[in-house]
């Protein structure tokens, strides 16, 4: 299986944590299919940590919890791939996973082939409790053969925490995607944290192995296993634009089943999926060295731009992007027709340089351009 664009889905982790069970899945699947989330891209649904028992069984396979999935995983899978939904999972490179059920060490091939028997198409990864001695990029790829060989495509997400400078091995280990940040909480402060973080590791994203930043929170609000003080919905659509700007698999992680009309018109607008989903799946860059202001620019497939300003700072903003640090000089005799892709808005045509209107604090504005030649 080779990804050319980020995945899209659900992860039960960000509003439930320990409390999930088969029922709640259901529900899930159920709510993903009615409110469109589906039709508008999130096809996998994942469960998260605190599925399993406490212990393997006498064969060394690792097993539901009987309270919690009393039909066992390959139900649930079946009522997930019904709904015409992936089906997904969870398990740890170390000894115990992070919650100190079962993982994966050393029953690798055990696991792959027990995932595959339930027909699970996604396997989160995590990396709680590696034994010390052990090298963490041996680990993934253990599990990366593992999966290869299991007898069904299952997406390999390696929740490396971007530890042990996994940056620079973590493609070498048959991951689709890989978290290069610690975990995301439910506040501005943490969504502006792991944004600055990708700076530097836009060099390792890209078609195969995507730079996954963690879960969205867009829609918590404040509730839920990884809930501090919630965001407003301006920092939950600037949240959701840079995570798609980014190149960042998309994962929803609040209650799907009770969502807000502005979370839905957050999670499903299609010209910022768009953007994500792009099918050339090019490094966005930044324009400027600016890392509270940030403008981000990434080439799109057919020839147009998508240009992302983020306000990251706590007073009002103007930037401004001269075209020549795309590449647009007036030489060229080109100019850029742009649409605001949050409103709709076609803003007209710019030459030489674009300057925003005052953007307010951690607010953002993303546009398309489409070139066009310059009057």
């Amino acid at each position: 299986m080779i990804k050319l664009t980020p995945p899209m889905g659900w992860n039960s982790w960000n509003t439930y944590g320990t409390n999930i069970n088969e029922e709640l899945i259901k529900e899930t699947a159920d709510a993903m299919v009615e409110t469109g989330l589906l039709d508008a891209g999130y096809d996998y649904l994942v469960i998260d940590d605190c599925w399993s028992e406490r212990q393997r069984d006498e064969n060394g396979r690792i097993v539901p919890c009987k309270e919690k999935f009393p039909n066992g995983m390959k139900a649930v899978a079946d009522y997930v791939h019904s709904k015409g939904l992936k089906f997904g999972m969870y398990s740890c490179a170390g000894n115990y996973t992070c919650a100190v059920y079962p993982g994966s060490f050393e029953y690798e091939f055990i696991d792959a082939a027990t995932f595959a028997e339930w027909g699970v198409d996604f396997l989160k990864y995590d990396y709680c409790f590696k034994p010390y001695w052990q090298q963490g990029h041996l680990l993934y790829k253990r599990m990366g053969f593992a999966l290869a060989n299991c007898g069904r495509d299952i997406l390999f997400s390696a929740c490396s925490w971007g530890v042990d400078e996994s940056h620079k091995w973590i493609k070498e280990t048959g991951a689709h995607m890989w978290r290069s940040t610690g975990d995301i909480v439910d506040s501005w402060k943490s969504i502006v944290d792991l944004a600055q973080k990708q700076i530097s590791l836009q060099p390792y994203n890209g078609q195969g192995c995507f730079n996954d930043m963690d879960m969205l929170i867009v829609g918590m609000h404040g509730k839920g296993n990884v809930a501090i003080d919630g965001c407003s919905v301006e920092e939950y659509r600037t949240h959701f634009s840079l995570w798609a700007f980014l190149n960042s698999p998309l994962m929803i992680g609040c209650d799907v089943r009770n969502m807000s009309d502005s979370t839905k018109d957050i999670l499903m607008n299609k010209d910022i999926i768009a953007i994500n989903q792009d099918s050339a799946a090019r490094q966005p860059y930044l324009a400027d060295n600016n890392p509270n202001v940030m403008t981000w620019v990434k080439p799109l497939e057919g020839g147009d731009v998508a240009i992302g300003f983020f306000n990251l700072t706590d007073s009002n903003q103007c930037p401004f992007l001269p075209f020549d640090n795309i590449g647009l000089n007036r030489s060229t005799g080109k100019a850029l027709q742009l649409t605001n892709l949050w409103t709709g808005e076609d803003l007209g045509v710019f030459k030489d340089i674009y300057r925003t209107p005052v953007m307010e604090p951690h607010t953002c504005l993303v546009l398309r351009g489409k070139l066009v030649d310059a009057k």
